[in-house]
């Protein structure tokens, strides 16, 4: 091998993520009971989870007797044209 300035890198990142995939295919292989046990769990903690990351995306809670905010866009309610 070359006595490049990366190949000792480049080889040793590759010896970790040999390292790496080995553990991880053990590692799955031996438990995956275990974690397919806890799938269901998981797919019911993800629900709380995406409502809190995505309910902003619906314009958020107006209309609860509040008065509108003129310097937020979403409030403002757009020019009517006349009707002909």
């Amino acid at each position: 091998m070359p006595n490049l300035p990366n190949s000792r890198g480049l080889l040793r990142g590759l010896m970790i993520a040999a390292f790496a995939a080995t553990l991880a295919y053990l590692f799955f292989g031996e438990h995956r009971v275990h974690l397919l046990g806890y799938l269901p769990f998981l797919i019911l903690l993800a629900c709380p989870l995406l409502h809190m990351t995505m309910h902003g995306g619906h314009g958020g809670h107006g209309g609860h007797g509040h008065p509108p905010d003129r310097a937020n866009p979403a409030d403002r309610t757009p020019p009517q044209r006349p009707q002909s």
